[in-house]
């Protein structure tokens, strides 16, 4: 970094970007908790993507790390020397983090197309991005997985929230993956490696619906638990969530698209089994639209409950699939558009 001094005012020292997906379609999701103990999760990684940018600020002023939230027009600072949780804890719990230096100046601009409590792993993306960033600054070198540790740990110690591994993952090496996790919080993970002609084909399919409310992941999680007892681990609902991740990767791997949907429905499925609240009356009446226009699939991302977002897999009519969205927006849901993201966390 170099310093650019005008007139003896503080200027922008040096830049460091950073971006991270958030991810669809998670199959097998609800097995990568804690209580679930052992875990197995299909998911796409897709743009839109979280946008971190740091600047390291130079001259006259004292030390503080100044937080711009581009989406909501909103600012505020921190003490570096003395980072205290505020609004927006998972932000300052992710900078704290890192331990950066007490005397630093910096700016944080964060920036994220996906709606909050959309249910695609945003607040994730946000941690992994924003710790992939400030940990270049401070010149330490992370790998994918080591910023996925990072982010997870950020939720369930820092925070103390309930939150399973799949989303930083996802988030951390983009991609269409295949989550092995052996015994919480330790997964290994399997890149889903498919011709390009599928994966133009399965972007083309897919469809991303907010249906109008944020969810609370959290309190979810907190439901399922009161609901699921003590023997979580050997449920025959969290037993066929598992298998389901591994038909979606075969399914995904050999172009069956028919299978891929019938897979998305039977998750959907489970979700309401395993509480009628994962699975709200909007999110019913977004796939009774989907199923009018030529749906073969629809997972209730996430947590589900009374808020979040509907992965909707189209039968490859385009036509059909632009007229679904347009029936969808005029009950008040919102889609989001996507594409499937090569990439995970992206530093420079």
């Amino acid at each position: 970094m170099t310093a650019n001094m005008e007139g003896g005012r503080s200027t922008v020292r040096g830049r460091i970007n950073a971006v991270a997906p958030i991810r669809i379609c998670d199959i097998g999701g609800w097995t990568d908790t804690w209580f679930a103990k052992r875990g197995a999760i299909f998911n796409i990684a897709v743009y839109p993507y979280v946008e971190v940018q740091v600047c390291e600020r130079s001259g006259q002023g004292d030390a503080s790390i100044s937080i711009n939230l581009e989406n909501y027009n909103k600012s505020y600072d921190l003490d570096p020397g003395n980072i205290l949780y505020g609004a927006h804890p998972l932000i300052d719990a992710a900078i704290d983090s890192i331990g950066l230096a007490a005397d630093i100046s910096l700016d944080v601009n964060i920036f994220s197309s996906a709606p909050p409590g959309a249910s695609t792993g945003t607040s994730a993306a946000v941690a992994v991005a924003l710790i992939g960033a400030l940990s270049a600054f401070a010149g330490k070198h992370l790998t994918s997985y080591e910023m996925a540790t990072l982010a997870h740990s950020v939720e369930i110690v820092k925070l103390g929230l309930q939150c399973g591994v799949q989303d930083q993952l996802s988030s951390a090496f983009g991609g269409i993956n295949y989550i092995q996790m052996q015994s919480f919080p330790h997964a290994s993970v399997s890149p889903v490696n498919i011709a390009n002609r599928t994966w133009w084909e399965l972007e083309n399919r897919l469809s991303l619906v907010y249906i109008g409310t944020p969810h609370s992941s959290s309190e979810i999680h907190e439901k399922v638990i009161a609901d699921i007892g003590e023997d979580a681990e050997n449920d025959p609902r969290l037993q066929r969530l598992r298998e389901l991740a591994g038909e979606a990767k075969s399914a995904v791997l050999e172009a069956d698209f028919e299978s891929l949907g019938r897979i998305m429905d039977d998750n959907t499925d489970v979700q309401r089994r395993l509480h009628p609240a994962l699975v709200c009356a909007q999110f019913e009446r977004a796939i009774e639209i989907a199923r009018r226009f030529g749906a073969i699939g629809c997972k209730v991302n996430g947590a589900g409950g009374d808020g979040g977002s509907l992965t909707v897999l189209g039968n490859g009519d385009a036509a059909s699939k632009r007229k679904m969205q347009a029936a969808l927006a005029e009950e008040r849901m919102h889609p989001i558009p996507i594409y499937l993201s090569r990439y995970g966390v992206r530093v420079w």
